[in-house]
């Protein structure tokens, strides 16, 4: 393993850019995992990602079996030693991205239970809520969710060693037409801590959300306030490669649903390549705990340059 130069250990990228795949809260405004450390003043990072999930819940009070995949936009910019700025576009929708198969092979890798996947037929698009009169099948091809969202953080303290920024964002999604028409905004405050020494780099988030009573299918109920709790820890191999893993726990956003009352928790392993000013990352997310609230499995590729 080739040592780590002093180029590299500067030229911190921070969390993956991956966001949360539970089915509501991937759909409305959760915060992210951002580093607590600023950029050099006047960088700009330009970004894109694109995600794909494979969504498996079923309890007593609903199901859902279908793909939801997402592709994203952004730019972010150092205005000064304290102000950041980022505008991203995400837009969500159904697609057939064939991950039943690979989600059934690592789950009995792993000892995973199935949790009745393997009794229905793959590569599906069903959504059923009786209690709210929802039932939505064979919706390939919709759109999911499109958004628009801004994001303001102030610099708090900044050290060789620590780094605290507090940070706002300001969500606007819409969809004109289709079963996930829906429109309206959202907001979410967060704080961000983070720690780095040598090649060993710790992140943290904690973040709240302000969204409506109802949003989304079918006037849904959704906690007027929701809290997310992320963190992430960061090696860096050598130059050019980083190994990544993040956790994050977010409160359950509907209201009086079973299992999608609960809290989701996900666990994220990302690959980093890096060089000159560019990132290439590849991560996976898994569902942890509470099987009926969130994805099965999803991937996400990303590419970051920074000017």
């Amino acid at each position: 393993m080739s040592a780590v130069s002093t180029h590299a250990l500067a030229n911190d990228w921070g969390p993956l850019k991956t966001y949360v795949q539970s089915p509501l809260q991937s759909n409305s405004l959760t915060p992210e995992l951002r580093n607590g450390f600023s950029l050099p003043t006047d960088t700009t990072e330009l970004y894109a990602t694109a995600t794909a999930a494979s969504v498996w819940a079923h309890s007593d009070a609903f199901s859902a079996d279908y793909y939801q995949n997402a592709l994203v936009l952004g730019a972010g910019h150092q205005f000064s030693p304290r102000w950041y700025g980022e505008l991203k576009y995400n837009w969500h929708f159904a697609g057939n991205n064939k991950l039943d198969n690979l989600t059934k092979a690592f789950h009995d890798a792993f000892g995973i239970g199935q949790n009745g996947r393997d009794e229905v037929a793959d590569h599906s698009f069903d959504i059923s809520l009786p209690q709210y009169g929802i039932e939505i099948h064979d919706f390939e091809g919709e759109t999911l969710n499109q958004a628009l969202t801004m994001y303001l953080q102030y610099q708090l303290l900044e050290s060789a060693y620590h780094g605290v920024s507090v940070g706002g964002a300001l969500y606007y999604h819409y969809v004109g037409s289709g079963p996930f028409a829906d429109e309206g905004f959202e907001q979410a405050l967060q704080l961000n801590y983070s720690y780095q020494s040598g090649a060993h780099r710790a992140y943290s988030t904690a973040g709240v959300t302000f969204r409506p009573d109802e949003l989304g299918l079918g006037d849904i109920p959704h906690r007027r306030t929701a809290l997310t709790l992320a963190a992430g820890y960061h090696y860096q191999i050598s130059d050019h490669h980083a190994f990544l893993m993040e956790y994050r726990w977010s409160e359950g956003a509907a209201e009086d649903i079973e299992d999608l009352q609960d809290p989701t928790n996900e666990i994220s392993l990302g690959y980093r390549y890096q060089w000159d000013n560019q990132a290439i990352e590849l991560s996976m997310i898994e569902n942890l705990i509470n099987m009926d609230n969130s994805t099965d499995i999803a991937f996400t590729l990303g590419y970051r340059h920074r000017l």
